[in-house]
């Protein structure tokens, strides 16, 4: 891949993702339509680490040179696969403690901190498979990539309204999860030497990357998003001069189960046409 192809496809991953994530500020839901929203904001974060994140990753390892002996390489990339998933995971689970021990901040700011992670190892695995000279794995890893940042964008505005952020800071928000991939993939490619390139194309780093920020999507969406959703606070009033009170409703309703079931195979639909 060029050094212009790789800055364009940046690029148009920056407006992408910047463009999907502007569409729930500009749109006017009210909270129940909000909440629907959310939820299928939440399923397509799973969705689209279970059914494109993952096969991608491991499609791309597999697609590595192949070694002497066949069946110890298979064997050595089986382990690696959920070695990179734990990884990823633990990882933005770190991450997740660390914040919140040194008095840091809400909810917002961790969901967004495990999305700017994820979309950064993104940016490193598109950056990787662009040092490579296997075009068809470059070509995928960008659609994989650019397939999921626009729902994950969109789930991450939906799920910083729910929270109550302001809009202002939503935009700020969104700028840095749009800019982290980009700036990502571009000091990958850049930064890395040629013998840096034929190494990453021996092992394969790709594969490892994309599988490294699968762990950490899935840490975000089933730690952060989806048990948020799941447990919502509903306000009664029942005089106007009196004081509101506030009952905490668990569960989904049978409208939302039904989103959040059609936003996780949405991502999988969305592929079908790009896999093999």
């Amino acid at each position: 891949m060029s050094e212009s192809s790789i800055i364009w496809l940046s690029l148009v991953m920056l407006g992408g993702s910047y463009l999907a994530g502007f569409l729930p500020l500009i749109m006017n839901l009210s909270e129940d339509k909000l909440q629907l929203v959310s939820v299928l904001g939440a399923g397509l974060l799973v969705g689209t680490a279970l059914a494109v994140i993952i096969p991608e990753g491991i499609r791309a390892l597999f697609t590595a040179p192949a070694s002497s002996d066949h069946q110890q390489n298979d064997s050595d990339l089986h382990s690696l696969i959920g070695i990179s998933l734990v990884l990823g995971f633990v990882f933005m689970l770190l991450v997740d403690q660390c914040t919140r021990r040194g008095g840091g901040k809400e909810k917002s700011f961790t969901a967004t901190l495990g999305l700017v992670v994820h979309a950064a190892a993104d940016g490193v695995a598109l950056g990787a498979a662009a040092t490579t000279s296997q075009a068809d794995v470059e070509v995928i890893v960008f659609l994989a990539i650019m397939l999921h940042k626009a729902p994950a964008a969109f789930g991450l505005v939906s799920f910083l309204l729910h929270e109550g952020v302001e809009k202002k800071k939503i935009g700020k928000h969104l700028l840095v999860f749009s800019l982290s991939a980009p700036c990502l993939a571009l000091l990958t490619y850049f930064g890395i030497g040629k013998e840096g390139k034929e190494t990453l194309s021996n092992v394969n780093a790709t594969g490892v990357a994309l599988l490294f920020s699968a762990g950490t999507f899935l840490y975000v969406a089933t730690v952060h998003v989806l048990p948020e959703l799941m447990t919502r606070e509903v306000n009664y009033s029942r005089l106007p001069t009196t004081e509101t009170t506030t009952t905490n409703v668990s569960g989904l309703r049978f409208k939302e189960i039904l989103v959040l079931v059609i936003g996780s195979f949405l991502p999988s639909l969305l592929t079908t046409g790009h896999q093999h």
